[in-house]
């Protein structure tokens, strides 16, 4: 299993935006819903072993997670507006300190940074930073992974603290700066061909 995180610090937190809008009225929702496809889709099927959490920070409402299952899910395309539009539907319901489904392999609950990282007790971290230890050089060892990305704005100072006191380990997709999607096009790709080597890559599933 992969979990992807990211962090959307600027993510509108109730349903009121306009899905041809999503840069504007959706606080950067775009930025989210790219991360979504990239993460999700391969070009004819989707990845089941692969969840994103969506850490939703931005007004109204901030300290919403949203996270999509690959096993489960049904009902996205690989356009923004389809994500956005699942995005929506999760938002538009009550959200507490429980899970609640939204639609098919969606979810939403309460929650912040904290809480999130300590539902992935056991498992190792791997915090995204362009300083960090090159992917390459560890991805024929990583199982069972979690992926921290933030979005536009990056990580914040007090995230970045939470992240390593959690034992993050700080790793790298190269050396300059790029759009979180991009990152995890770039994840996928380092764990897929070391999965291929050990004869352990997943097969896809429309």
């Amino acid at each position: 299993m992969r979990d992807i995180v990211i962090i959307g610090h600027k993510a509108k937190t109730n349903g009121d935006f306009s899905l041809n809008d999503l840069p504007g009225s959706a606080g950067r929702m775009d930025i989210l819903c790219r991360c979504v496809s990239s993460a999700l889709f391969l070009s004819f099927g989707m990845r089941r072993d692969v969840n994103i959490h969506m850490l939703l920070l931005g007004d109204p409402d901030p300290g919403k997670i949203i996270r999509f299952e690959g096993l489960h899910l049904r009902y996205l395309n690989p356009d923004e507006r389809s994500s956005g539009s699942l995005i929506q539907k999760a938002l538009q319901k009550d959200a507490s300190e429980q899970d609640v489904r939204s639609t098919p392999g969606v979810w939403i609950r309460r929650g912040d940074l904290k809480f999130l990282l300590s539902k992935f007790e056991g498992r190792t971290l791997f915090y995204l930073r362009e300083d960090g230890e090159d992917i390459r050089e560890l991805a024929s060892e990583i199982r069972d992974p979690i992926f921290i990305l933030g979005d536009h704005t990056g990580v914040t100072e007090e995230e970045e603290a939470q992240l390593l006191e959690a034992g993050a380990k700080i790793i790298s997709v190269g050396p300059i700066s790029l759009h979180s999607n991009h990152c995890i096009t770039l994840i996928h790709n380092e764990l897929d061909r070391a999965e291929a080597k050990r004869g352990e890559l997943p097969g896809s599933q429309l």
